[in-house]
């Protein structure tokens, strides 16, 4: 009898021992997150971390627009961004396992238009090469975020893009290649991305709060808003328009939903009653290294995380950590931000979504998420990252006032205003229309942005974008050198000519 309760005895402490020291450690990555959101001035933020195919830890902190009442919780709804990527991955995944789809199949396959500038990347690309960021094409989010035409439109666009390295030599990031990836789904389902994904993945997983575009948001509650840090205040910003762009990051969900494809895809895409959204053979050719990432296009956190490579899968970036192989993805729109990250051989990951633009907290989370849950260790990332970031932010800070230096004062302008006053076009950036407004310019960016500026000097005007989350722009005028009228527009880059 007394061997029989010391046994009870002892059965008893232990779970409460067990469960003592989980409550303990949860209350420690609770308040640090916390003070995260506090440190990093972080209106609105919610977090979920999964082990062992279990929610462990949940919760919403802050405000879903700064300066009014509504709270985050685990079921608001942001802008999930590119971590929408490894969805659109999974899809064509699965298109893979019915043999409708081969990652070898060359993409004019599917899409017979589909044109690059060079010939040999047009001919040579594979479907596998459009999840890899490795087409040769440099960064062309000027399809989307400075022009309002259709997704075919911007990929037709493509044709135009000179390359900026060699095909299958670099890694330069691309959201256009992801869309090009929806249209080959399309093509071999016979269904449109967003119905594919939406009955293919979201009703599956019972991701009753996600959905593929923002028009679907039309109707919902418990909506966030978008915020940027601008002059170091936080303001709300417009919101990105993301429905052409889908593939790439449309997809609006909550941390509740994106824990169920969290531990879908760290059970090698089990779910319900021993189902699968993938065989495991496509789930691990998904998370396998692809393609190596420049340190140029890899993450400033490596510089203190000291990863030993860097390398992208099909929608995953991924480096080592404390011996562990991460798989991750951030995901950014102007004032909203996610991150996704797992170790699956841990069976741990861990979702975030926030509503302050590039609030690097997320890295910082995540990191002690995986040390608190699975690695062990109490290194304060959030600190650490808090100081390297603001290191970089002084580093462009001091660029910039080195370029103000360069100011020559006391010039004017070549010409009178009005003759800069003109549309400019270019097969590839759109139409831009300037004119007069006292003594500013008005420059019309494709009839979606536009931009108010006053001379700087010589032939450059420089001035705020009327999308607050754009900032300032500048723009500059070539003359002709036998007329001495105006021949083009430079703006941030893009050039145009001026049509006579």
């Amino acid at each position: 009898m007394k061997y029989h309760f010391t046994y009870l005895l002892f059965s008893f402490l232990f779970p409460v021992f067990g469960m003592a020291q989980s409550a303990k450690q949860i209350a420690a990555f609770d308040q640090y997150v916390q003070k995260g959101v506090t440190d990093w001035e972080v209106p609105g933020l919610a977090i979920i971390v999964v082990k062992d195919n279990k929610v462990v830890f949940k919760k919403g902190y802050g405000v879903l627009e700064k300066g009014k009442a509504g709270m985050v919780d685990t079921q608001t709804m942001f802008g999930i961004a590119s971590t929408t990527k490894a969805m659109t991955a999974a899809c064509a995944g699965i298109l893979v396992d019915e043999g409708k789809l081969h990652w070898e199949d060359k993409v004019t396959d599917y899409l017979p238009d589909f044109q690059l500038y060079d010939p040999y990347a047009t001919r040579e690309l594979t479907v596998r090469d459009l999840f890899l960021h490795d087409s040769g094409v440099g960064n062309t989010d000027y399809l989307w975020g400075m022009m309002d035409i259709k997704s075919d439109e911007m990929l037709r666009k493509l044709r135009l893009v000179k390359p900026q390295y060699s095909f299958r030599s670099g890694f330069v990031y691309q959201n256009m290649f992801y869309l090009a990836a929806g249209k080959v789904i399309e093509k071999a389902s016979g269904m449109p991305w967003e119905t594919f994904i939406k009955t293919q993945i979201f009703e599956p997983l019972h991701m009753t709060r996600t959905v593929a575009s923002i028009k679907d948001t039309k109707g919902l509650d418990n909506l966030t808003s978008a915020h940027m840090k601008i002059d170091s205040v936080i303001k709300k910003v417009p919101l990105d328009a993301t429905d052409q762009i889908g593939p790439a990051g449309g997809v609006w969900s909550c941390v509740d939903d994106m824990g169920r494809w969290l531990q879908c895809m760290l059970d090698s895409t089990k779910y319900g009653d021993n189902k699968r959204l993938l065989k495991a053979d496509t789930w691990a050719y998904l998370l396998a290294p692809h393609t190596l990432v420049t340190e140029e296009e890899f993450y400033p956190t490596a510089q203190l995380t000291h990863p030993h490579w860097e390398t992208y899968g099909m929608g995953w970036f991924q480096q080592d950590y404390k011996g562990q192989m991460v798989n991750f993805h951030t995901g950014s729109l102007s004032g909203l931000i996610a991150i996704n990250g797992m170790l699956v051989d841990k069976k741990m990951g861990v979702y975030l979504l926030a509503n302050l633009d590039h609030a690097e907290l997320r890295h910082a989370l995540m990191f002690r998420a995986f040390d608190t849950f699975a690695l062990g260790g109490e290194t304060d990332w959030s600190a650490d990252f808090l100081k390297l970031y603001k290191g970089i932010q002084e580093k462009q800070d001091k660029v910039e006032k080195e370029t103000i230096a360069k100011r020559v004062m006391g010039t004017k302008p070549s010409l009178p205003l009005s003759d800069y006053a003109s549309k400019y076009t270019d097969p590839l950036y759109g139409e831009v229309n300037v004119k007069v407004d006292k003594d500013s310019l008005v420059v019309d960016i494709n009839h979606i942005l536009t931009a108010t500026v006053t001379h700087w000097h010589y032939d450059t005007f420089v001035g705020n974008y009327s999308n607050i989350a754009y900032g300032k722009g500048g723009v500059s005028f070539t003359l002709d050198p036998i007329s001495g009228n105006v021949s083009t527009i430079n703006i941030d880059g893009f050039t145009l000519n001026k049509v006579n």
